[in-house]
């Protein structure tokens, strides 16, 4: 049995992985303008693209799963494509897996650290947000009696013996 099937799920996985980042440079780009509808339409853009990458996944965790079963291996947990590296007989496969395998590493950690900086982005807008409302939102008046105004007594300002003038 050949790898050329899961050369192909993981050469679709790497392009919806690649659009997936693409979305989330652009999404900084919303963030940073504040333009809350298109983000919204961003946002149904990528989990569209998460679906997707999660369908083909599973497939690809088939496709594995049935390779490794046809040469002989057992499958304890979800089946990887280093188990498949390690028993791919022919040469050229196994380079075309392993540098795969390392683009979609790269491009997940890529995706990982942009979304971490949008993350960011988020949370210091709506520090702003939360601060602006704090400032444009009504102080409510203390209202603090002491002994002598509660029993209706006025209270005169103490006069100071010291002239700070002098």
């Amino acid at each position: 049995m050949s790898v050329q099937p899961i050369i192909s799920i993981l050469e679709k996985i790497e392009k919806m992985q690649k659009s997936l980042l693409e979305h989330s440079y652009k999404k900084t780009e919303l963030v940073k303008k504040n333009d809350m509808a298109e983000l919204d339409q961003m946002l149904k853009i990528e989990q569209s693209h998460i679906a997707a990458i999660e369908m083909l996944e599973k497939q690809r965790q088939e496709v594995v799963s049935h390779y490794l079963r046809s040469k002989g291996r057992d499958i304890s947990g979800i089946p990887t494509v280093g188990e498949v590296i390690e028993i791919t007989e022919n040469e050229e496969e196994r380079k075309q897996l392993e540098e795969l395998r390392k683009r979609l590493i790269q491009l997940v950690d890529e995706l990982k650290n942009r979304n971490e900086l949008n993350q960011k982005l988020i949370y210091s807008s709506l520090q702003f947000v939360n601060m602006s409302l704090e400032v444009l939102r009504p102080q409510p008046e203390q209202v603090n009696y002491s002994n002598k105004e509660v029993r209706g007594e006025q209270v005169l300002p103490k006069k100071s013996f010291f002239d700070s003038q002098a």
